[in-house]
């Protein structure tokens, strides 16, 4: 599943990196804390890899 803005991506990536090792957990913090400990390495380089051409900074939000 592609990332839906540019910041889901790059909390993606953040986390993808703490999953790896390459950064400490305890560097993480807010959605990229959360996507660490609710996904997988497999669903996070899924949204990481998503290009950020075309992609909104942020998701908007809607109302329900």
């Amino acid at each position: 599943m592609p990332a839906k803005s540019a910041a889901q991506q790059k909390a993606a990536g953040a986390a993808l990196s703490a999953k790896r090792g390459d950064t400490k957990k305890s560097a993480l913090k807010g959605a990229s804390r959360e996507m660490y400990d609710s996904m997988s390495e497999s669903q996070l380089e899924d949204f990481a890899e998503t290009k950020r051409k075309g992609l909104p900074e942020h998701k908007s939000k809607t109302k329900h």
